[in-house]
């Protein structure tokens, strides 16, 4: 298990500030009273071990203190007695039910008694109630540990979920949700295997798996065999008209178009097909077409960066600066990485006279896809890119 050195610190400071007992003999008051000077002296010296026998005292005399019980169940946890220290984490919550740090560190104990069911559902209370968020990550990765174990994978995404709102850069994190969510996908593809193997999903999920292993062809025929099966599946005819659009092989290339309109057909509303309509007709020079699509694509996604973007890119070839300008200063909003849309706004800029908003979105657009590229080298192998992106540099040149 992990070593908690900020749980230690945070649960220790709260050992540091002991408070007043309820009144009982004065004789036994007194007494309690002096053990806990005792504990607090110990623990300002950093000496626990010391501490220990106090805190045992207080709760002999007053069984119902929660604080004395509570700090007894930390001070114990920390030194591995954690037989010892269950029973008393187990009766502070009982005393007073909702403190979260508590019932987090009873869970981590009832783990190590290898009570895995009692500590999985302690962890899981306290988690999401736990507002530290460095302890929150280390309270959260043993919950994580805990659910892979039993194989409950959705519940140790949904825990990775939660984290990566705090830690959203968090490398440890972002590589455990990527094998969780690979783990998953296996999982699910080996079950539609067992109960759908003939099924138009069952060739739409062998396509998705050939085409990352760069296997077109084969990924091509599985997804004309998924169509077959199931016309109106959604999203079929778009994923077999980018493999076609991305190919290399002329006649491929041109069914593209046929598969997109396909997919308009099936769903009106696919905002993607709207947009590879749009390329398409830009590249044959139909400018109108063009226009068209895209235009349609914005209505369906507003607030969709790249359809902008395209949108303005024609309609600065049409002469249209002004209508352009707005929706390319709207795209960097959106989404302040897309660097077509900054080399386009430089240039507008440019034209204006407006040197200095040209010079900084000219180093907006060398800074985002520097880093693009680089990304685009890493995951090359892993298929990242859809394969539009490998033109963008040559239009925005334009």
């Amino acid at each position: 298990m992990r070593v908690k050195k900020l749980l230690i610190a945070l649960l220790f400071a709260s050992l540091a500030v002991l408070p007043c007992f309820s009144q009982t003999k004065s004789t036994q008051h007194e007494q309690i009273q002096s053990h806990i000077s005792l504990a607090q002296k110990y623990l300002s010296e950093g000496k626990p071990e010391l501490a220990l026998p106090e805190l045992k005292a207080i709760v002999a005399l007053d069984p119902k203190n929660v604080d004395a019980r509570g700090n007894l169940g930390v001070l114990l946890f920390f030194q591995s007695q954690y037989a010892q220290a269950v029973p008393q984490l187990h009766a502070a919550l009982k005393l007073q039910p909702g403190l979260w740090k508590i019932q987090a560190l009873l869970g981590l104990a009832e783990t190590q008694l290898g009570k895995e069911d009692e500590g999985r559902m302690d962890l899981a209370t306290a988690f999401p109630h736990i507002q530290d968020e460095k302890i929150k990550m280390e309270v959260g990765n043993d919950l994580i540990d805990s659910y892979s174990s039993i194989g409950d994978l959705d519940s140790a995404a949904a825990v990775v979920a939660a984290m990566l709102k705090a830690e959203p850069t968090n490398v440890s994190l972002l590589y455990t949700a990527y094998r969780l969510h690979s783990d998953l996908a296996d999982q699910a593809m080996l079950t539609l295997a067992m109960v759908a193997p003939n099924s138009a999903q069952m060739h739409q999920v062998m396509a998705h798996e050939l085409a990352r292993h760069d296997e077109k062809d084969a990924a091509i025929a599985n997804y004309r065999q998924a169509i077959q099966l199931d016309p109106h599946l959604s999203g079929l005819h778009f994923e077999l008209g980018e493999m076609l659009y991305n190919s290399m092989d002329p006649k491929l290339k041109a069914q593209a178009e046929g598969e997109f309109k396909a997919a308009l057909a099936v769903n009106p509303s696919d905002e993607k097909a709207e947009l590879m309509l749009g390329d398409i007709a830009a590249k044959r020079g139909d400018m109108k077409e063009a226009v068209a699509d895209y235009s349609r694509a914005v209505q369906l996604q507003p607030d969709d960066a790249e359809a902008d973007t395209d949108l303005a890119k024609v309609l600065i070839s049409m002469n249209q600066p002004q209508q352009a300008q707005k929706l390319l200063e709207k795209a960097v909003q959106i989404d302040p990485t897309d660097y077509t849309a900054h080399f386009r706004l430089s240039t507008l800029y440019r034209q204006q006279g407006r040197t200095e908003e040209a010079k900084r979105e000219l180093e907006q657009y060398q800074k985002y896809k520097d880093m693009k590229e680089k990304l685009r080298k890493i995951f090359h192998q892993m298929r990242v890119e859809t394969g539009k992106d490998t033109n963008e540099d040559a239009d925005a040149a334009k």
